[in-house]
């Protein structure tokens, strides 16, 4: 997510390739020092990005810990763009979530919250995704997310039905809430009261780490 003003789609495009080439050098290098490992790939927002954080306190650092501590290690790849929709993760899902890729997760979604988007829009966007990932041979976790009831509870309804339902028609795993535990407490975010801070995403990586660890396991 992101509440500054989006970028354009010349700069979208240049970071979304600029990501791909370092996660692919990052993996080159990991393969010749002899530690391979499989890599986890997270497609997402500024969420996934690490708006206002340095990088070792972003969510891909943070979870390639928290994976490491569970006994399942693996690389961690943020192919996050701030300000991104569902709609803008479509269009470069194939050239951002590269094909080493073993396990993606997909949190995108709260820039369409933020937008007023139809969730119907959301879940065909997020379906679109997933399909092309699985036809990769890409396992997928969908993190959904849960709409403050302040916005109004039917669109927050259906919001809130979309992962679910795009996790259960594309057989992918669901993660319900990616902010569960961290959204809308101030002590836990930054001062937008929106993106998490380190100890926001510590919290984040703590909790979604073990679902992936299980969709590295049942790959292997």
């Amino acid at each position: 997510m992101q509440i500054a003003s989006r970028p354009g789609q010349t700069r979208r495009g240049w970071l979304a390739g600029a990501l791909a080439a370092a996660g692919t050098l990052a993996a080159a290098g990991t393969r010749a020092a002899g530690r391979a490992a499989p890599v986890v790939t997270v497609l997402g927002d500024s969420i996934t990005a690490g708006y206002g954080l340095r990088a070792g306190a972003a969510l891909p650092a943070r979870l390639q810990a928290a994976l490491t501590r569970l006994g399942a290690p693996a690389q961690v790849r943020g192919a996050g763009v701030s300000g991104d929709t569902t709609a803008d993760g479509l269009a470069r899902v194939d050239f951002s979530v590269q094909g080493d890729t073993a396990v993606c997760v997909v949190a995108l979604g709260g820039n369409d919250l933020l937008q007023g988007l139809d969730p119907r829009t959301t879940r065909a966007n997020l379906e679109a995704i997933v399909r092309r990932l699985k036809a990769r041979h890409i396992a997928v976790v969908v993190a959904g997310l849960t709409a403050p009831r302040a916005i109004g509870a039917g669109y927050a309804r259906d919001f809130d039905a979309v992962f679910p339902a795009v996790a259960h028609d594309t057989g992918a795993v669901l993660y319900p809430d990616l902010l569960a535990g961290v959204a809308r407490i101030p002590s836990l975010n930054q001062a937008d009261g929106i993106h998490p801070n380190p100890a926001g995403v510590d919290i984040i990586a703590a909790r979604l780490a073990p679902v992936v660890a299980r969709s590295l396991r049942r790959i292997r």
